[in-house]
């Protein structure tokens, strides 16, 4: 004999599958819009701190990039000859904020006409880069450090470059913004980073004011 089921049982599973769907599709329509970007803006604390700021970004992530050695660790890099900048590895949602909005948030959140580390912090590894994951990236930030050109009273030394192997840093250098809200403070500011980017942008200065 073949089962039978109720009217209430079969509107039941029914809708249980509409919404399986529905979640299926969600989840694929998120997967497409997220994409990823790379800064290097000196200590990556801070970039992982200032990005997590701006609507859209689903994750941050601190790590090493730009260089040749492989699995590189915080002492090697700081030690000098790796090639390996601290960059900060962004995904974000490009239905909420466009690659174009995050370029002008990092322009006016760093010292793009130093070409010897950030504020505070001097070395290779603390310079600035854009480090692009695809030919339109490449485009879109060539033309914004174009648009930039005399408005600040040096060059502009930020290279763009090609995204290369990203190495993830160490776990307590992850979320430190949060995970050690006094010290970080502390180093901000002692750093003189918020101070210079004021200095250099004025209002146009995204966190550097509030």
């Amino acid at each position: 004999m073949l089962p039978t089921y109720s009217t209430k049982g079969m509107i039941m599973k029914l809708l249980a599958m509409i919404a399986l769907i529905f979640t299926t599709l969600g989840s694929v329509s998120q997967a497409k819009s997220l994409q990823t970007a790379i800064f290097a803006g000196g200590c990556f604390w801070c970039v992982e701190s200032d990005f997590d700021h701006v609507d859209g970004v689903v994750e941050t992530i601190s790590g090493y990039t730009g260089g040749t050695t492989a699995n590189a660790t915080y002492k090697q890099v700081g030690r000098g000859g790796t090639g390996h900048y601290e960059a900060v590895k962004i995904t974000y949602d490009e239905d909420v904020v466009s690659y174009e909005e995050l370029l002008y948030v990092f322009w006016r959140t760093v010292d793009p006409t130093d070409a010897g580390g950030q504020f505070c912090d001097r070395g290779d590894s603390y310079r600035t880069a854009i480090f692009a994951t695809s030919d339109a990236q490449a485009a879109a930030a060539e033309a914004s450090k174009a648009a930039l050109k005399g408005r600040l009273s040096g060059p502009i030394v930020t290279p763009i470059l090609a995204a290369s192997d990203f190495w993830d840093a160490e776990g307590y250098h992850q979320n430190y913004y949060k995970t050690n809200k006094l010290k970080y403070k502390f180093y901000r500011s002692r750093c003189g980073r918020d101070a210079r980017v004021a200095q250099l942008w004025g209002d146009e200065a995204v966190f550097a004011n509030k």
